[in-house]
């Protein structure tokens, strides 16, 4: 644990705990548990930051949002609950303003370093002609509009707490098969929320541009959104925007949903090839959302996956 003037503090051994790492959101989040002795020369409502580290690896770094000191039959326990890096842009009104052309450099320097989050290596996404910020906008969401709408790359942050703005390296490949000490699986197919039509409308020339997901219409899917873009978009931007609208909402159409029991063995962005006995679901697929926990039955990873193309 950190506090506000930068002192660490080591915790007591942990009962049990949660961490849940996603590909960018909802926003990556922790939870733990530890007996705690009140002779203690910190208190826990001084702590602002928490990392983890497993087998001399960082796993986690994050904010705190709340701890909780409580009298039990187990003695005095604290507990403490948090977030992912990604809170401080979430937690953070942006000032509304227009750039005339919106650099990489830019948006880090206006919306990102202010709240002491550095940029991992790597990324580098394209300038964006007048690219606006709207009045009431979270960091996080100019963030991710510049990234996703124009970048093509979906923002996430790592392990180290550091802002990713490249895509998926592609270079871990986990195979899950009949010698891993799988606890369940379960297959999940979801139509809700998945569009199968999209318009977007031009708000100064009224022009509409339709965009027809042609899968889930002949599935006998029915479900329509209509989209306003800023004035005088380009017709590239409207069919993008369309597009990405229709990919994102089918993004949990398929999700397969493994546990393991071990810690930290697969990572959001993995890809995870399952070939299991008995399982007529087998392939290849992308790890979107990994829950890692610990408790009195011992250490488990609850694997979220979709397909490897997912839009997240």
């Amino acid at each position: 644990m950190t506090d506000a003037r930068g002192t660490q503090w080591a915790l007591p051994a942990l009962l049990a705990w949660r961490m849940e790492h996603t590909a960018g959101t909802p926003c990556d989040s922790f939870w733990l548990t530890c007996p705690w002795d009140g002779g203690q020369s910190t208190r826990p409502g001084d702590w602002v930051g928490f990392h983890a580290d497993h087998g001399g690896e960082r796993v986690f770094t994050g904010v705190v949002d709340e701890c909780e000191v409580s009298v039990t039959d187990q003695g005095r326990l604290l507990e403490v609950s948090g977030r992912g890096m990604a809170a401080r842009l979430l937690d953070n009104e942006a000032l509304g303003q227009d750039y005339l052309c919106a650099t990489q450099a830019d948006i880090l320097r206006d919306h990102v370093a202010p709240y002491g989050i550095q940029a991992a290596p790597g990324g580098s996404l394209p300038p964006v002609e007048r690219f606006s910020v709207a009045a009431g906008s979270s960091e996080w969401s100019v963030v991710y509009d510049f990234a996703r709408y124009h970048g093509g790359i979906a923002p996430r942050f790592d392990r180290e707490g550091r802002l990713v703005l490249s895509g998926w390296t592609d270079a871990r490949v986990r195979t899950v098969d009949d010698s891993t000490d799988v606890i369940s699986l379960v297959r999940r197919d979801r139509r809700y929320g998945a569009l199968s039509q999209v318009l977007v409308r031009d708000r100064w020339s009224g022009r509409v541009e339709q965009v027809d997901s042609a899968p889930l219409q002949s599935a006998g899917g029915m479900a329509r959104r209509v989209i306003a873009m800023p004035a005088r978009s380009s017709y590239k931007a409207m069919r993008y925007s369309g597009q990405f609208q229709l990919e994102r909402s089918a993004a949990e159409l398929v999700r397969v949903e493994v546990t393991v029991g071990e810690p930290f063995c697969v990572w959001p962005g993995d890809l995870v090839d399952l070939q299991r006995s008995g399982w007529d679901w087998n392939g290849r697929y992308r790890a979107v959302q990994v829950a890692v926990s610990m408790d009195g039955e011992g250490c488990r990873s609850r694997i979220e996956l979709a397909p490897p193309d997912v839009v997240v």
